[in-house]
């Protein structure tokens, strides 16, 4: 979407939140701006990926009603952890990774937390595209300060794929499990995604910025544009409201975190093997160099490199954020 975003479209969508019609004369008296102002901000809507319901003599409202993002909700869920926590809610933005990494830049506090209700250049692993739905995804981002270097974030992807996917599991009758290094699935359909990008010195000061997509509600345009099988929490037959869930991925967070920092990725090894999906699988390895290496999935190492057991019956490590992991020996 190239179009700048209206200014009146996300106190538009958030007038509409609760599914019933509105006038398009009470919204442009409403937001005083005309009635073709109020069309031409909910036709904006449509190509950000939201239906919009529009019918004569009735006005608009949205077929299913939406929670939108709302930081002193997700506040109110954190309780005491929220301290821990500086939340700003974007209605849009270019990408929460990027926002977030010049803001920590500038000097952002541990803990700060960009999330977004639309993403118009949302950024995935290996320099793919993110896609996000206006209102049916989770969007966002968080930066974390460390005082023992890069060296010591071996790991940090899977720690947080383990609790994204235990802040799901409190809401689903189908378990969330991980694929390694940073993927949550549901039946071998891709969840959420995560992508940790890292600054600083090997044993100095260094910061992740920590991006987290979680599919809520995705319409079939969003599905076509995904080159993946995915899956979303609404055809999982989860209800929860988005401020909660945000609330519970950030609880889980900090959980983890907490861990991490302590005792390094070790700590959480047995958990995460707990959810792995592709233990005693089949599977390909894409390296960098174009190579493609084939074995026996067997859980990953302490340092969070993932194991591989060849024909040979040798294990072997393999870490680096370049490599694709695909399920069967040959494809």
């Amino acid at each position: 979407m190239s179009a700048r975003t209206h200014q009146a479209l996300f106190p538009l969508l958030r007038r509409l939140s609760d599914g019933r019609f509105h006038s398009g004369q009470t919204l442009a008296r409403e937001f005083n701006l005309s009635r073709s102002s109020i069309f031409n901000a909910l036709t904006q809507a449509e190509t950000m990926g939201l239906t919009i319901h529009a019918v004569r003599g009735r006005g608009y409202r949205l077929p299913e009603p939406v929670e939108w993002l709302d930081g002193d909700a997700v506040a109110r869920h954190l309780g005491t952890v929220s301290k821990a926590y500086t939340i700003q809610v974007l209605d849009c933005v270019d990408s929460t990774n990027t926002a977030l990494m010049a803001a920590a830049l500038d000097g952002a506090a541990d803990g700060t937390l960009f999330c977004t209700e639309h993403q118009q250049a949302g950024k995935g692993r290996r320099g793919r595209q993110w896609h996000s739905v206006l209102g049916g995804g989770l969007t966002f981002s968080v930066l974390w300060r460390f005082e023992n270097g890069l060296q010591s974030l071996s790991g940090l992807s899977l720690a947080v794929g383990l609790a994204i996917a235990r802040a799901v599991n409190r809401h689903s009758r189908h378990p969330a499990r991980l694929k390694w290094p940073n993927d949550v699935l549901v039946d071998y359909r891709k969840l959420a995604g995560i992508l940790v990008e890292v600054q600083g010195d090997m044993h100095g000061a260094a910061f992740a910025v920590v991006g987290i997509g979680l599919n809520v509600r995705l319409n079939e345009a969003q599905r076509d544009a995904v080159d993946q099988a995915v899956v979303d929490l609404a055809e999982m037959g989860v209800t929860v409201g988005r401020n909660r869930l945000l609330a519970d991925c950030l609880l889980e967070l900090h959980a983890v975190l907490t861990l991490f920092r302590q005792h390094g990725f070790a700590s959480l090894r047995e958990d995460w093997l707990a959810l792995d999906a592709y233990t005693g699988k089949a599977v390909s390895l894409n390296l960098p160099d174009a190579r493609s290496v084939h074995g026996m999935a067997s859980g990953v190492d302490e340092t969070g490199a993932f194991l591989l057991r060849d024909a040979q019956a040798t294990l072997r490590p393999y870490s680096g954020g370049e490599i694709s992991l695909r399920l069967g020996a040959a494809r």
